[in-house]
């Protein structure tokens, strides 16, 4: 593409998103065609969440339905909040009752919850995502602007000492504060409005515009009555709002227009914070009999730039002084700008801070009824945001703050997302002499760092017996507990939904520094074909992170205590990761088809229900014992000869068929009861004991296969020896099929065979 396309591109984009300016009577046609663009702040913020859908999310062991809003979708998920998907939900059904009118009108949403976990994130969203949608038809966003210029010009206008003179679209002021166009109409007409709108809507929010017009627009519409009241005008209002006069405009939500975001190092007295300031130069200039005019306002207090949409008061606790002058808005929504002058705002408003908004707001609770903060603490509705418990949003997050990456997992199951958690990461660093050089984290390297961190957050108070937190944390992420060939739903476990979970831990910030600096690090290893200097393995990763708690100041004596001693399971869970990809590798070649396992299960049911069976010729055969104990015996591991008289089971070999095979095969026929349901259809991994034999082998396995291994020799096996060949397959295996590099493969397999080597006799 050429430079002219690009600004080719832009113009289309730029033409798609803005309208004409339209007179006003064909924006009340509009509202009735697309009421949504009529909505008050509460229902617009809802209806842009709600646009963008739902998907379904495991979080905490549980399916929730998530709004895809908060992963950021407009903007390539760059800001998604990941987790808190609960807290999230709670905040969409607060908006619900406020724009419905239904209680909470005077609450002030509260976000809390300690650092990096996603609440500066959230400001970062619900910007992007306003200023998305309201580029959609749906979505458009309107405001007034005036010309006064047209009728009279030898007297000075709006223009905020401008020239009445000039061309006639510079002599158009749009309302500074984004106030609605239907505060225009008179309060009586308005209501007959909203009436006729609110009765055609198929929504249980109905629409309210409860503001007057803004000061600087009132200034206007009074200078303008006044002068057709003169005139004698007949049709007063139409000749007020004459598309010489109004008009009725769109514009693109953002910070300053329609959102208001108030920073922590923003400085000023409290009314300058929130509405914004007099312009003491030109407050002479535009006297209006005696005075102030509000054309002499700036309008650039936070309330100003978020009315219509949304106010954010980010870092609450440095504006702690604000809060109690913004009890007001949200009971009376309105503020003043003077004596005299006030403003009617209609604004979400929303506040962010960590937890020492709490500890400031709880100063004088020792007092009861004396507490000077207790009605502002009654109007504050708390979301709490916690740390992440989910493993996979806990890698996807390490991921992100390494690599940028912004894609958004979704998966549609757990063996998709447990790839996407063990993957390797390659980075590209300059080390100190100048040399570009990718530095690459080996498989199960992140999950390990991503585990560690979620262990670190979970309570082990309420722990079943059995079970440790790395057990936890995979209940947390998948649902479920596979226990050999058992899976444990997480409604069997009995964990205390007490809010512990996510409290504390060690934070993504704390993994990422500690990665970044392993990125920087020499290490002593050497090869003489092979990179291993450059790799990074989960090792390494769980080491440096559990050595630097001792240094790092986030975390006090007893966490530091604490932490240390969870690394050991996470250790214990990533080596076992490690021993089965290595064990996958040497035996990938070996492993049973899925036509023999195939025509195992189809040989049990025949057995158990005397179904009908038939051969490649079309001809009705018997089940054969025979072939289901070989490979029962064989391929399963699970007999032995004396569990069979001749070919025929005896019970505990009946009794594993029914158990296992027959109720997996029941199961699946009894979720999908609504189709003809025939063995041949089943998806044989949702079997698990039957997904062991076609995924899984152990040293055993590899033992009876390769008689002459000997791990002990894998570091240098001598040349033409079983040792050198196993080997040379198993690297290239986990290449091809692991995602690892041939560096990352050698030091792995290194690692697991020097741990096997000490048990192999």
């Amino acid at each position: 593409m050429t430079g002219n396309d690009y600004v080719t591109e832009a113009d289309r984009e730029l033409e798609a998103t803005y309208e004409e300016p339209m007179c006003l009577a064909a924006y009340v046609d509009r509202i009735f065609e697309n009421p949504t663009i009529a909505s008050h702040a509460s229902k617009y913020l809802l209806e842009a969440i709600e646009a963008a859908g739902t998907r379904t999310v495991v979080e905490e062991g549980e399916e929730k339905e998530r709004y895809r809003f908060f992963d950021d979708p407009h903007n390539g998920g760059e800001h998604a909040i990941l987790g808190n998907t609960e807290v999230l939900n709670g905040f969409v059904d607060d908006l619900r009752s406020i724009a419905a009118g239904r209680a909470k009108d005077e609450k002030i949403i509260w976000f809390e919850g300690p650092t990096a976990t996603g609440k500066s994130e959230l400001k970062r969203c619900l910007v992007n995502g306003l200023r998305e949608y309201s580029k959609t038809p749906d979505g458009r966003r309107y405001t007034l602007e005036w010309n006064v210029a047209t009728a009279d010009s030898g007297e000075r206008g709006l223009s905020y000492g401008g020239d009445p003179t000039a061309g006639d679209e510079q002599n158009w002021y749009e309302s500074p504060v984004q106030i609605h166009p239907l505060s225009v109409f008179p309060e009586t007409i308005r209501e007959r409005i909203l009436e006729d709108l609110n009765a055609g809507l198929e929504d249980h929010v109905p629409v309210r515009v409860d503001a007057e017009l803004d000061p600087f627009s009132r200034e206007a519409y009074e200078y303008l009555e006044e002068r057709y009241r003169r005139d004698g005008e007949e049709d007063l209002f139409s000749a007020i709002t004459d598309e010489n006069h109004l008009r009725v405009k769109n514009y693109v939500v953002d910070v300053g227009q329609g959102v208001g975001v108030l920073h922590s190092e923003d400085e000023g007295r409290p009314k300058e914070r929130l509405v914004g300031s007099w312009m003491h130069g030109m407050l002479q200039e535009l006297d209006s009999r005696g005075r102030k005019n509000p054309q002499a306002f700036s309008y650039d207090g936070v309330l100003s730039q978020g009315n219509s949409v949304l106010t954010i008061v980010e870092d609450a606790a440095q504006h702690a002084d604000l809060l109690q002058k913004l009890l007001n808005v949200p009971d009376e929504q309105s503020v003043k700008l003077d004596k005299g002058i006030g403003m009617d705002v209609d604004t979400q408003m929303l506040i962010i801070s960590n937890p020492d908004l709490e500890a400031q707001l709880n100063q004088h609770s020792d007092r009861n009824g004396m507490d000077p903060l207790k009605a502002l603490k009654r109007r504050l509705d708390k979301h709490r945001f916690g740390y992440l418990t989910n493993l996979s949003l806990e890698s996807e997050l390490i991921r992100r703050e390494l690599t940028n990456e912004t894609e958004v997992w979704e998966a549609n199951g757990y063996d998709e997302l447990e790839e996407r958690i063990r993957e390797p990461v390659s980075v590209t660093i300059k080390d100190q002499d100048g040399e570009v050089r990718t530095q690459e984290f080996a498989p199960h390297a992140i999950e390990a760092a991503a585990l560690y961190a979620v262990v670190t957050r979970l309570d082990e108070e309420d722990l079943p017996n059995g079970l440790d937190l790395v057990d936890k944390a995979k209940i947390y992420d998948q649902g479920y507990l596979q226990e050999g060939d058992s899976r444990r739903e997480k409604e069997e476990f009995d964990f205390d939904d007490d809010g512990e979970d996510g409290e504390h831990g060690i934070p993504v910030t704390y993994t990422r520094d500690t990665l970044a600096e392993l990125l920087q690090t020499d290490r002593d290893r050497h090869h003489p074909d092979l990179p291993v200097e450059n790799v990074v393995m989960p090792r390494d990763v769980l080491n440096a992170m559990a050595e630097g708690l001792g240094d790092a100041p986030v975390f006090s004596t007893g966490e530091r205590s604490e932490f240390e001693n969870r690394v050991v399971p996470v250790k214990n869970y990533v080596y076992d990761r490690q021993e089965a990809d290595v064990i996958e590798a040497i035996m990938h070649d070996k492993r049973v088809d899925e036509e023999t396992v195939a025509e195992y299960v189809e040989h049990v049911y025949a057995w158990e229900t005397d179904e009908p069976l038939y051969n490649d010729r079309g001809e009705r055969v018997e089940p054969d014992p025979l072939k289901m104990k070989l490979f029962e015996v064989e391929h399963l591991g699970r007999f032995s000869e004396e569990e069979y008289d001749g070919n025929l089971p005896r019970e505990s070999v009946r009794n594993f068929r029914r158990e296992k095979v027959i109720t997996s095969l029941n199961r699946h026929a009894w979720e999908h009861r609504d189709e003809d349901f025939s063995v041949q259809d089943v998806d044989l991994t949702a079997i698990p004991v039957i997904k062991s034999v076609l995924e899984s082998h152990d040293w055993d396995d590899v033992r009876r296969t390769f008689e002459d291994f000997d791990p002990r020799q894998w570091d240098d096996p001598p040349s033409e020896t079983e040792t050198e060949t196993v080997k040379e397959d198993t690297i290239e295996t986990l290449v091809e099929e692991f995602d690892y590099s041939e560096a990352s493969a050698e030091l792995t397999s290194r690692h697991v065979m020097g741990q096997v080597s000490y048990r192999w006799d």
